[in-house]
Formats: structure tokens, sequence, C-alpha cells
């Protein structure tokens, strides 16, 4: 609120005033009727909702500015106003866009993950690998050095995980838990695999929701600089889990679909591609993201005893039909899904999954050499490099092919 009579600041107007301004400097009066400070400071939000800079108050140490001319009125205020927004305006016309500058990012990994993380620094230049000494002492226990901790001070840091086995979470949770504090200015974790994922719901009294553990000890990691931790995961397997999340944290859950696609561009029979669901819960997860397919729903149904796997929607006759899931474990059900689908016509099977997990060595059931025929083989198995140990031991192993996430890891780091 603007002083009355006895001391009041106001504006000034004269032609030709500062350079790139409206001509207003402030003066300082003694005794200026109220009538006259009204009628400034309606000027001032004028020019104020124009968005017109306006010089700042000066200290009063500092002299006086002599007052030119009287006090511009609203209407001529408001006309200098938009004047000035013309100009503006038409300088920005033939302004040269600016591209929005790359953060650089020092990127630290677990031993699992190097060879995803110099992937992920060759798809971009504003990536700077980083490494940790890890070590253990001799009872076991990890015994850890970040490298270069002064020097990465005031930057933009990150932190690429991999929770494979629950003997390597607590050394790579002792890592992140202490990066933030090396007074850095952002920290990014990404972690493309949420293992306790399936393990999100009680069904009876006693069963303990992993996946919401997980997310609990991941929601105290401690602030940066710059706020709170991202926390970037690849298709999660329930998007509930979200919630399970603290508001310390902020996740980021980005998905390996637009690989999928673009693989399937580059089919010879890219046209002929029907997209199918083992279940209903995939059909949820991923419609949206594969609407422009034809699609084929599976279900489980009871016979007896036995769970068996049953066409609910769709038809594939015909078809090159791939089945989209999150994630593969004994891959039991993926199997009969793909019986299903050549018994019902399907030219070609194929799958795709984000993680493939693997346990035990599952995955050499898929693998051509081991196929009982053609009428058993998957013509291809999509996988991403989530999953760091299974790409080591199926690489170039037919079906399988890995679609890399690093250049999607790389543009989520610059969100």
């Amino acid at each position: 609120m603007l002083p009355s009579a006895t001391a009041t600041n106001t504006y000034t107007y004269w032609p030709g005033a500062a350079a790139g301004g409206l001509g207003f400097s402030r003066a300082a009066i003694i005794g200026r009727p109220r009538g006259e400070s009204n009628r400034y400071s309606r000027a001032r939000t004028t020019c104020l909702a124009a968005r017109v800079s306006i010089p700042p108050t000066p200290s009063p140490s500092e002299p006086l500015p002599t007052r030119r001319s009287p006090v511009l009125a609203p209407a001529a205020a408001a006309a200098a106003c938009r004047a000035e927004m013309e100009v503006a305006a038409a300088a920005a016309a033939v302004a040269v866009p600016r591209h929005k500058v790359k953060k650089q990012i020092n990127l630290f990994y677990c031993a699992e993950c190097e060879e995803l993380a110099l992937k992920v620094a060759a798809a971009s230049d504003a990536i700077q690998l980083q490494s940790i000494n890890w070590r253990n002492f001799p009872d076991g226990f990890p015994n850890l050095f970040i490298n270069n901790a002064h020097d990465i001070r005031g930057q933009h840091v990150a932190f690429l995980a991999s929770f494979s086995s629950p003997a390597i979470i607590f050394e790579q949770i002792s890592v992140i838990f202490a990066l933030p504090k090396l007074f850095i200015a952002s920290f990014t974790l990404v972690l493309p695999f949420f293992p306790t994922g399936t393990f999100e719901r009680v069904e009876e009294e006693g069963d303990v929701a992993t996946a919401f553990t997980l997310a609990r000890i991941l929601s105290m990691i401690p602030k940066s600089r710059g706020g709170p931790t991202s926390v970037v995961i690849y298709d999660i397997h329930a998007l509930q889990e979200r919630f399970y999340f603290g508001d310390d944290v902020l996740p980021c859950f980005e998905t390996g679909i637009p690989l999928l696609l673009q693989r399937l561009s580059q089919l010879p029979d890219a046209d002929n591609v029907t997209i199918a669901f083992p279940d209903d819960g995939a059909w949820k997860r991923f419609h949206k993201s594969l609407a422009n397919f034809p699609v084929v729903v599976c279900a489980k149904v009871r016979e007896g005893d036995k769970r068996i796997v049953r066409i609910k929607e769709g038809n594939p006759e015909g078809r090159h039909v791939v089945i989209v899931d999150d994630l593969v474990q004994s891959g039991g059900t993926l199997r009969e899904c793909q019986k299903v689908l050549a018994a019902h016509g399907a030219t070609k099977v194929s799958a795709y999954v984000t993680h493939a997990v693997f346990p035990n060595q599952s995955y050499e059931r898929f693998m051509t050499a081991n196929s009982a025929g053609p009428g058993d083989q998957f013509a291809y198995f999509w996988i991403t490099d989530s999953c760091p140990q299974t790409v080591k031991a199926i690489s170039q192993q037919p079906p399988f092919e890995v679609l890399s996430l690093a250049s999607s890891i790389a543009d989520a780091l610059q969100i």
C-alpha cells in the first residue's frame, strides 16, 4: 500500500529515458496529493499487466532524479506499454530460436551396469561417466569409495542401479544415500527394473508386500541441493505402485514400448503384425500404447485341476503375432500362449518383455536350438537390457534380440 501525503514514491516520465524501458523513473516527493498517487498506482498497474520492465526503487542514499514532466495518465501509460510490447514482439519474430541447453550429467553406475552405462554415455555428449571403487572388507561388508567426490559439487549427478539380487542391494543403497550429500545440484536414480514389483499386494494376513518395502526405502533418499531425488523406473509391474513412494522422491515411470514399436516397423511383414496379451493385466498395462495394432487377448482358465491358456478375444489366423508383457520369469505362460496362437493359425509368434528375469536359466527353454520343431519356436524374442545378467547370458542366442534402453535413459536424465 502506498503511503499517504507525507512521503510517497511515484513514477515520472520523459521521452528517451532508459533504453528499452518506458521512460519512468521513481522519485520521492513530500506532501503529494493522494489523488495523484492513486493515478500513479493505476498507471503502474497497467504497466505491470503488460509485463513491462520497471526500474527498481533507489536507496535513500542515492540522489533523486529530476522530475521532467508530470506523471503519465493511465491511458498514455497503456499506449506506451503497447508500443513497447509491439517492438519486443517484432524483435522476437526475427530472433534466432534458442535450443534448450542440455544438463551435463555425471553418471555413476554399479558394477553390473557397466556395459549399459557405456551405451548411455555414448548416446549423449552431455553425460560423463564417473566411477566407484566397489570393494569389500574381509568380513564381506562393503568398502566403498566414490571417486572425484569433491569435483562433482554443484553438478548434476545420476546413478544407474541394478537390484538383480539382494546380495548387491545394500552396497548400492549405501552409495545412493551418500551421493546427494556431496553438495550436488541434483540427483537422479535410474533403476530400470523394480524387482519386487510383482509382490505388490496382500492376499491374506501375513503376506508381506515387498514392493511397498522397497519403495519406502527409496523414498528416504536424502535431498540434494536441488531438491528431491528423481527415480526413473521402466515398466513397473503395476502402475498403482507409484503411490507406494513417499513425497520426498519424484518417481518417473518410463516404458520400453517405443523400442518395440521401432523394431516392429523394421520387420518385412510389419503390416501383418497383431499384438497379443497373455492376460487382462497385460492388456490394461499396454493396450493404449499399441492401439494401432489388431489385438488378441488370452486368459488362463481352469479345467479340472489345471489352468490352461485360452484365447479370450481376437483372431490370430494368418498373422505374425507378438506377445507383449512387462516381464518374464520362468516363461511358462508365454510358452502356453505361443502354442495356443500357433494352433489357431498364427503364421509366426514372437514375444517382447521389458524385463527378462529368467531365474535358474529358464531362458534355455526358448532357445531355437532347444525347440521341438518349427511350430514350437518363437520367430523373435525381444528383451531390453534392464536385467544385465540375463543379457550377458543370452546375447547373440536366437531367437533373443536385445533392444537397449540406453538412448531412452539418456533422454530421461534430461527431464
